[in-house]
């Protein structure tokens, strides 16, 4: 019985990880309806990659969350916790939400792709337009004021363009009447360190959007 509840509870808090934090009976509450998406996911194989993740990664944070930040696929440490921006990359992220004086857990996080693809490549047009449903789902249940694109697989494929990220970065856009701001992924600033004071130009936007 003790090895059962040890269960429960671990299995709980990931769900908590994942933004669920209350468990009712009706479907039609948003804890059920994102806890219903991750179940779905879990079993998903439409494309390669569902064969050789180790977890499928959904998305992490408030399910209420008025800023939602969206990158293009999970790393390794993402594909071993099943929780998205936990590796290096992901801590720079949480950097980032806190100089903007909020929490991680206050916002929703996600990705593109939902299984991480081989050696970090960069996602395939084919396995992008077979897991979009799953974010734009995602997108509908959080509702939020503003997404964040993080890098130009997020950008281009939610705005639906190819314009380059540098050109998108720092201005103002909408996807479904939400407002839209692209900017580098943290990933990218690992390597270009001095791309960061551009990135909290973006994210000063974004401060100034949310307080007014």
């Amino acid at each position: 019985m003790l090895d059962i509840l040890k269960s429960i509870r671990s299995y709980l808090e990931m769900e908590k990880e994942s933004g669920i934090s209350e468990y009712l009976f009706s479907t039609k509450t948003k804890e059920n309806v994102i806890s219903l998406l991750k179940n779905e996911i879990s079993f998903c194989q439409k494309c390669p990659l569902g064969k050789m993740r180790a977890k499928a990664v959904l998305g992490s944070g408030n399910i209420n969350a008025r800023l939602m930040f969206i990158g293009e696929a999970p790393g390794h440490e993402e594909d071993i916790q099943g929780l998205p921006f936990v590796g290096e990359a992901g801590q720079l992220l949480t950097k980032i939400i806190e100089a903007m004086g909020i929490k991680r857990e206050d916002v929703y996080i996600c990705n593109i792709l939902k299984c991480r693809p081989p050696q970090n490549r960069n996602p395939l047009p084919e396995e992008i337009s077979m897991c979009i449903d799953y974010l734009y789902r995602q997108i509908d249940i959080v509702k939020p004021k503003i997404i964040c694109g993080l890098g130009k697989f997020a950008s281009q494929t939610l705005l639906a363009v190819e314009t380059p990220i540098g050109r998108l970065r720092g201005n103002w856009h909408e996807y479904r009447s939400i407002k839209f701001m692209p900017t580098y992924h943290p990933a990218y600033l690992l390597r270009n360190p001095q791309d960061k004071k551009l990135v909290w130009e973006d994210i000063k936007k974004i401060m100034e959007a949310l307080n007014g």
